[in-house]
This record gives C-alpha cells, structure tokens and sequence, in this order.
C-alpha cells in the first residue's frame, strides 16, 4: 500500500542509512511507539540539498528537501517494522530543522514538504503535529533534517 502510493506520486521507497554516530536510527518501545532519528535529505548515502534557506536556497528547494527527508523517515520505518506497514496506526510527530538565515521566517512551508507526503502516503493517519524551527548548521550542509515519532500497533 506505501509503495503504491509513492508509485502513484512518481517516488519510491530509498534503501535506509544507517546512523552517522552513536545512536540507532529508530527505537520501537515496547507501549509501540516508534521514534525515528533525524534524517537528511540523502539517496544512498549521498546527501542532497545543500545551503541556508534565505540565503542561498529557495523555499521550493526546501520543501523538495523535506520531503526526502520524509521519505527517508519511511524507509526507516519500513525496517523497523520488517516491511509490516499495515501496523502504522497514526504518524504523531514530525520535528523539522530549517537550515536559515536569522530574516528567515518560512521554516512552516518548508516543513510541507515532508507534511504533504506523510498525508498523501497515510491519509488522515499522517496527519501529524508539528515542530519547525531555524537553526544555523545541519550535518554535512544540507538545509532540512525531520524526525519523526509513530504509534505502532503491537
């Protein structure tokens, strides 16, 4: 159903990336909460999207990176769950970081881009609270990074 969905949106499910440190890139808690870890907008390992919102990228590009993120988010969820998605009950939380300029003021349409893919993949189980805030850096410098967290049914 997720993979057909994305189909119809002309994307597809990438292969997850494991963390870039001491920390794991998902954790299932037994009550069936799934926290994903940050994801930056990366395709096989290579990451996408460089640049400050405000100064040298454009909120389109932003959006675009956002939604990488998200789909990067869905890949880690499909191997939290042994490709089981029929167990996603509800996508509770995305929290977006917004690489900026302190002027900028748009990290909300930015973080659409990864809002508008949880909806049309999920439905109104993806629709989610939200956190989108500016910061100065992200790793590798890229401009978007999203986290997630999921009610999994047990």
């Amino acid at each position: 159903m997720v993979r057909d969905r994305l189909a119809a949106l002309g994307l597809q499910l990438p292969q997850a990336s494991g963390p870039g440190g001491a920390y794991a890139p998902f954790v299932l808690s037994p009550s069936g909460t799934l926290y994903i870890a940050g994801q930056i907008p990366q395709i096989a390992g290579d990451a996408q999207f460089f640049g400050r919102l405000g100064e040298s990228a454009t909120v389109e590009q932003g959006q675009a990176a956002a939604q990488l993120c998200a789909l990067n988010i869905l890949a880690q969820v499909d191997v939290a769950l042994a490709g089981d998605w029929g167990r996603v009950k509800q996508c509770l939380k995305l929290n977006g970081f917004i690489a900026c300029t302190p002027e900028f003021t748009q990290q909300s349409q930015v973080m659409n881009g990864a809002s508008d893919l949880m909806l049309n993949v999920f439905g109104e189980p993806g629709r989610h609270a939200r956190t989108s805030v500016g910061v100065a850096a992200l790793p590798r410098g890229v401009m978007v990074e999203v986290d997630a967290t999921f009610e999994i049914a047990r």
